[in-house]
């Protein structure tokens, strides 16, 4: 999603499923506020449209600060639902590991603090070569504070999966647990114990 200027509304195209989740949230009742604009006001601003196909729904967001940080923290805290949430197997374990992707918590950022920031702080590399750990940090702006939340990911160089290089993969494991220390997603790492 490209950054607008503060006159300017910011927009993308989400899932039935993140809709649904939307629509639950304190997001949908702020919905009726004037800042926010249909999906025919950005018919001649095609930058700020980040297109996911034809099944997608188009929400417009207005930018800037708009809530105390408490009120992000808890909707952030909120449990996601599982039509948003992945499951894979981790060979090492022999157990299926459940996650929200990367672009989901992204989108979900976008909506509970649609000022965060996240940067990668550090790229390290193993002294054999094998592995790459990435430090990131992201942070929240509210109207009354800030507070930033850092994590590390790793991952082999050598392993050969689907998607993305080491790197990305380090990257994207970072910025999931950054977001799990504000709250984000939580819960799935309490599943076992519950």
């Amino acid at each position: 999603m490209m950054a607008c200027s503060k006159s300017k509304t910011l927009m993308w195209r989400m899932t039935p499923s993140l809709f649904q989740y939307l629509q639950r949230s304190s997001f949908a009742a702020a919905a009726k506020s004037p800042k926010l604009v249909g999906k025919k006001d950005f018919a001649d601003d095609e930058d700020d449209v980040v297109n996911e196909g034809s099944s997608g729904v188009g929400v417009g967001l207005s930018s800037g600060i708009s809530r105390p940080l408490s009120e992000i923290l808890k909707e952030l805290n909120k449990k996601v639902p599982d039509s948003l949430i992945t499951t894979r197997f981790d060979p090492s374990s022999g157990s299926s590991i459940r996650y929200i992707p990367w672009h989901i918590v992204n989108r979900i950022m976008n909506l509970h603090a649609p000022e965060w920031s996240g940067e990668v702080r550090n790229i390290i590399y193993s002294a054999d070569g094998k592995s790459v750990s990435v430090v990131y940090r992201v942070t929240l702006y509210g109207t009354d504070a800030e507070i930033y939340r850092e994590s590390t990911g790793t991952a082999s160089v050598d392993e050969a999966t689907g998607y993305g290089d080491a790197v990305q993969k380090a990257e994207a494991m970072a910025f999931r647990r950054a977001c799990a220390r504000l709250g984000l997603g939580l819960h799935l790492y309490h599943e076992d114990t519950l």
